[in-house]
């Protein structure tokens, strides 16, 4: 019985593997919109292995690509994103800076323990 349940566990991770190694290619589609709904996913995977992937994702031709991936960075509330997040809002165009703050402050909420 104890094998079974471990190696059902495994095919679990398994999965959640490969659809986050799907959705990290998607980052890189041709198909814009596709590569917006890969960083949605990879957002609400909530996945910290998506962290790089996304942070590249920031400088992406697309603004909304670009707004997605730091949208998906704010829900994974890791540390490693603001600096990058700091320096897209310094460059983006003023009506994109909204959203890019919004995950700056989710960041810093779950840096000072607050996860609201």
């Amino acid at each position: 019985m104890e094998k079974q349940e471990s190696s059902t566990a495994g095919k679990g991770d398994t999965q959640v593997s490969s659809t986050l190694e799907g959705l990290v290619e998607m980052l890189s589609d041709d198909n814009e919109g596709k590569r917006w709904k890969a960083a949605e996913s990879l957002g609400r995977m909530g996945d910290p292995r998506a962290v790089e992937p996304l942070i590249d994702t920031l400088w992406d031709d697309d603004v909304r690509v670009r707004l997605k991936a730091a949208w998906a960075l704010g829900m994974l509330r890791d540390p490693r994103a603001l600096y990058p997040l700091q320096k897209l809002y310094r460059i983006e165009r003023e009506d994109a800076r909204e959203s890019i703050q919004e995950a700056m402050e989710m960041i810093k909420q779950a840096m000072s323990g607050n996860q609201e």
